[in-house]
């Protein structure tokens, strides 16, 4: 039986504050010693290969989904688990999302944020009911957090967009929620 798998969207950069990468890495080697399998964009550079890098080292499975134009560019990871290069960006995030059972987003850039919201929306309706998960890592998303109580407070979403994301501080309560 497949254990739970955690899809992580992240950045393919490290970001200026260094616990951004440490908390990749944590976050990799928790999943590893939890017993569950890394789903991320199979990217070897910034917060993604340190996520990956993390749990291959722990013992843990990785599963690695990559379009074929950001082989070069992300550093294609091809020592995961499974590894998986698809033609589109599309392809790719739906394939993530497929092979996971909940989301969780580390600090990352456009890309994240593009991941974030599309599977925000879905859930927003009703298309599916994974959790999805915040890591708000020394406050980095506490902008875009404001933003989604403003577009609610302004009346473009309902207040339980906000319901579907549940937002921690660090891996260790992000491991109690999906361990505990």
């Amino acid at each position: 039986m497949q254990s739970l798998s955690v899809c992580v969207y992240c950045g393919a950069r490290p970001g200026a504050d260094p616990v951004f990468e440490q908390s990749a890495t944590d976050l990799g080697k928790a999943l590893a010693a939890a017993r569950l399998r890394l789903v991320y964009g199979a990217g070897d550079v910034g917060l993604m290969g340190a996520v990956a890098r993390a749990a291959q080292a722990a013992g843990g499975q990785t599963f690695g989904v990559i379009p074929a134009h950001l082989m070069a560019w992300e550093v294609g990871k091809r020592d995961l688990t499974t590894f998986v290069v698809t033609e589109t960006m599309h392809e790719r995030k739906k394939v993530m999302f497929m092979n996971a059972d909940t989301v969780v987003v580390l600090p990352g850039g456009a890309g994240s944020l593009d991941e974030l919201f599309e599977v925000l929306t879905w859930r927003q309706l009703g298309l599916h009911d994974k959790p999805i998960y915040l890591l708000d890592i020394a406050g980095y998303w506490q902008p875009l957090i404001a933003l989604i109580d403003h577009v609610i407070a302004q009346g473009f979403a309902d207040a339980s967009l906000r319901d579907f994301i549940t937002v921690l501080p660090d891996v260790p309560a992000l491991m109690e929620r999906l361990t505990g």
